[in-house]
This record gives C-alpha cells, structure tokens and sequence, in this order.
C-alpha cells in the first residue's frame, strides 16, 4: 500500500489484517481522544474507493472525506450497535503481542476480542490455543481453549498476562508429548476404526486386530506408558482367547517400551495394518441395516457361531432382538436369536449406542 508506512508511523495502533496490505483495524487519534477506525482497500489501492468503518462521532469529525466514506454496516437493530472497548485495552494488547512475537499469532477477530496462538512442540506437531479476551483484559485473564485431554484443560488454570499463558501452553504441550507419541505410534500402524479423524484430545481408539474383531482401548494421557483400559469386541470365540492372553501376560508389561510394542507382546499378536485387512473380508456391513457405518459407529457385534459370524451394530442387534416375539430380557440383558443362523445371542441393553 503506497504510504502505508506513514500511516503506521503517524497511527501505531491501526494495524494490517491481512497479507496484502488491503485491511487495517485498530485506532487513530483526533481531537484529542482515540477512535476505533477499520479501513478496506481494493486490490488496486485506489483511495477513492476506499471504505471507513468507523462511528458516527469520527466519521462527523471527518466530515471533509465523505468522499471515501462509506459505511456499510448492516446492523440487526439499534440494541446491537457495539461499543467499542477503552482504548487502553487495544494498546495494552497490542503492546503484548510485539512482546509474545507476531510470529507466534495463527489468527486475530476484527473485533481484537478472540486471538489463536501457534505453537510447535518438540516432535513438531502443531498446535492452538484460542484465546477470548474480555474489556477488562489484563486485570482479568482470558478464557482459554485447547485441543488438550479433559483432564488438562480442567486443571489448567491461565495467568493473566500473554506471555504467562503462552510459556504455560508450551509446558503442557511437553507434558503431553509422550501421550501423543503413542497415540500417533497407533494411528500410524494400525487400523484405528474409531474415531475416524482423532483429535489431539481423543484418549480412545478402537483398533482392529482381524475379521470382525477389535480392541478398545482409554489411555490415560497422564501415564500413556501403562497398561489401558481394554475392552475387546467381536465373537466370544474369539476374543476369550485375546482376554486370556492379556490377563496372562499382564505381569510382562514394561513401561520402558511403547504403548503398541506392549499390546503386540501381551496379546502375542501383530496388528494388521488397513491395506492388508481391507483386502480380506474385514470390513463387512452391519447384518441388521445393511451399512458399515452407523452415525459413526461401525459393527462391533458379532454371532458367536463360527460358520456365521455375521456382524452388526450395538443398536440394530439391540432393536432386532427387541422386536422378536421369542426374545426376553432379565434386568439390563436381552436375549434371543442371530437373525442368520438362529443361535442364541444376548445383548447388554446398557451398551445400546448410537
């Protein structure tokens, strides 16, 4: 923008919203007292069709440059017209932002009320924090929000100052590293069936081992490098022999090697990666409603005959058997039959999920 280095120099706090220089916001000084101003270039720099968002008070003191205002606010009604903060909450903002580093700031609002800090951890994973500030910010700290397990967002209690929240974002995120190691061991090697896209405060993944057959497992971000909660889903035929395993082999578990290292010798198992089991008759749809995913869920009920090991979802087999006229239940289990061979299942009603 030609001149904009003027502009900046005769008003510090209106500051550039984007790369090519087409937006600024912040305040410019007149009369004596400070003013919220917000300016739009087109792409070609010509100041004639420039837009001037400010309030009505400044925009009486420009009265002279009506030429390049125009005010294209649409506001719902006159209750919502916004106010905007005190001038020192902008500069003491702005002023710690220069000290935290611009180059550590992912995205500021247009209203300078809700900012996104960058940062990268040791194993060079990205990361966010999301701030949203308030008209008394620094005597009150901002609300923070993190893709962080529970258990650190909880306890996780921001100091008022930039600079502190950022040093202890940085300091969680190390404490997090080996939680995220191992997770990322496990998304990277093994067909991780739920969730489909984890995110960074995801504890559970549902893994699979073969046809119709899988393991949930809660790691516990705090202590990733023990042993999880786990909970085996598919035919009893064959899991009971996985429960066994894992029940004998508990005593073998070294916290010094990796969480998935750990599961393969406890299970005395390698875990198939997803090339290698889409090409078998893994991924077979839910006998009950015909489709593989079911908002989100996919099949973790298996008959237990091993010449039909038809799958099918929690709630279809739940509702199916709910629906048979020979069906029975007896406090929080349902019994009846496979709908493809007739054997006798039983289903928890307390685990029906949708």
């Amino acid at each position: 923008m030609p001149g904009s280095g003027a502009l900046l120099h005769q008003c510090p706090l209106l500051l550039p919203q984007n790369r090519e220089g087409t937006a600024y916001q912040g305040f410019i000084t007149a009369q004596g007292r400070d003013f919220h101003i917000r300016i739009l270039l087109p792409m070609d720099f010509q100041l004639q069709n420039a837009r001037i968002e400010c309030s009505w008070y400044l925009k009486k003191i420009l009265h002279g440059y009506q030429h390049i205002l125009k005010q294209e606010i649409a506001l719902k009604n006159t209750r919502d017209l916004h106010i905007p903060w005190p001038p020192e909450y902008y500069s003491c903002l702005v002023r710690d932002l220069e000290i935290l580093g611009w180059n550590k700031v992912a995205h500021v609002d247009t209203g300078f009320t809700t900012i996104k800090l960058k940062a990268e951890d040791s194993c060079g994973r990205q990361h966010l924090i999301t701030l949203k500030l308030n008209a008394k910010y620094p005597a009150e700290p901002p609300e923070c929000f993190v893709d962080f397990p529970v258990q650190f967002a909880v306890s996780w209690m921001p100091q008022n100052s930039l600079i502190d929240i950022y040093n202890q974002f940085l300091a969680a995120l190390e404490s997090l590293k080996e939680f995220w190691d191992a997770m990322d061991e496990i998304d990277g090697k093994t067909w991780v069936l739920e969730p489909e896209q984890p995110t960074r405060s995801a504890t559970a993944r549902r893994i699979a081992i073969g046809n119709n057959v899988s393991v949930n497992i809660e790691v516990d971000p705090q202590h990733p490098n023990m042993l999880p909660e786990c909970y085996f889903l598919g035919a009893d035929h064959v899991v009971n022999p996985l429960r066994i395993k894992l029940n004998s082999n508990m005593h073998l578990w070294d916290p010094e090697i990796s969480l998935l290292q750990n599961l393969k010798d406890l299970l005395e198992i390698d875990f198939p990666s997803r090339a290698i089991l889409e090409k078998s008759d893994f991924a077979k749809d839910c006998g009950i409603c015909y489709a593989y995913r079911l908002a989100g869920a996919t099949p973790d009920q298996v008959c237990d005959d091993p010449r039909c090991g038809q799958p099918f979802h929690q709630a279809c087999l739940y509702e199916w058997l709910q629906g048979l006229p020979s069906s029975r239940q007896s406090f929080n289990v349902i019994f009846g039959e496979c709908p493809y061979c007739n054997k006798p299942l039983t289903l928890k009603s307390s685990t029906k999920k949708l």
